[in-house]
């Protein structure tokens, strides 16, 4: 029931501690297990249960025992665990005391152990019954981004100096393969998610009549430097900072401010040009 390495690269580890020892512990673990994978937002197929069944015989007489206790695993002739989802049967192990098992008493334990799973399944939905949205914030994010061909050697860089640059700002491991598959491991969900935006910033090319949101990186007499995408800033004159006249760009905006911008070109050098007051005119615009 887990799922395919492309759908979840993880490798999982799931660890059950048991505070006493019964018949039906290691189907415990199953359920307790499958619990803990929902709520971490592994993508399980389906969830699973499991039970322990046992027997117990004399002479041509017996008793199928659901979910049974540790005397009864200990006293008795059969133990016999199953597990499955609502579909059916994932996996069982059978030990016996006695010299066979009946085809008879297999199908009334098959019959019993089948109700019991459902019977546990429909109580372990009420709690949980899909998995959560995301993996916790807390734990190890891997990240997969697909970027152009021709966008590779951009986040690559020189020698590997721009994605050596991003594995040591963000803390993470990036690996980019041939088809433009850029998969990012962080030891949290954090910094993976920034380094992603910064891998799609390198390779998105800015669109002009695009407003994005920007920080403002440093002030200047006669404008501000904007960043609109990681690694890519522009410069807003101090004439498009309002439609009034502007004594010093202090007055408007501060070194780490983050502002709307418009980008109004990109000249033939590569340089951007924004705008604060344009992209505060096109938003107010579109409101009304």
């Amino acid at each position: 029931m887990l799922p395919s390495k492309e759908k979840f690269p993880y490798t999982v580890r799931v660890v059950s501690e048991i505070l006493e020892s019964n018949g039906s512990s290691s189907m415990a673990s199953v359920c307790g297990g499958c619990l803990s994978l929902l709520a971490a937002g592994v993508p399980l197929k389906s969830p699973v249960a499991g039970i322990a069944m046992g027997l117990i015989t004399e002479g041509s007489r017996y008793a199928v025992l659901s979910d049974i206790l540790g005397d009864e695993d200990h006293l008795g002739d059969m133990d016999f665990k199953v597990a499955g989802t609502q579909d059916g049967i994932t996996g069982f192990q059978m030990d016996i005391k006695i010299a066979g098992v009946s085809t008879e008493i297999m199908q009334k334990a098959l019959q019993q152990a089948k109700r019991g799973r459902l019977h546990i399944l429909g109580i372990m939905n009420q709690t949980i019954a899909v998995p959560a949205s995301d993996i916790s914030v807390y734990a190890p994010k891997i990240v997969s981004v697909k970027i152009d061909v021709d966008k590779i050697g951009a986040i690559i860089g020189p020698g590997g100096k721009n994605i050596k640059a991003l594995c040591e700002q963000y803390g993470v491991k990036i690996n980019v393969d041939d088809d433009g598959s850029v998969t990012i491991y962080g030891s949290n969900q954090q910094a993976s998610y920034d380094a992603r935006d910064a891998v799609l910033g390198i390779a998105q090319d800015p669109e002009t009549g695009r407003i994005y949101q920007g920080t403002v990186k440093r002030v200047m007499d006669f404008g501000c430097f904007v960043e609109i995408l990681p690694g890519k800033e522009g410069l807003v004159h101090i004439s498009r900072l309002s439609r009034t006249r502007v004594n010093a760009v202090t007055d408007v905006v501060k070194e780490g401010q983050v502002i709307p911008v418009k980008l109004l070109e990109v000249d033939k050098l590569g340089r951007l040009n924004l705008s604060y007051v344009d992209a505060l005119d096109d938003m107010e615009k579109n409101k009304s």
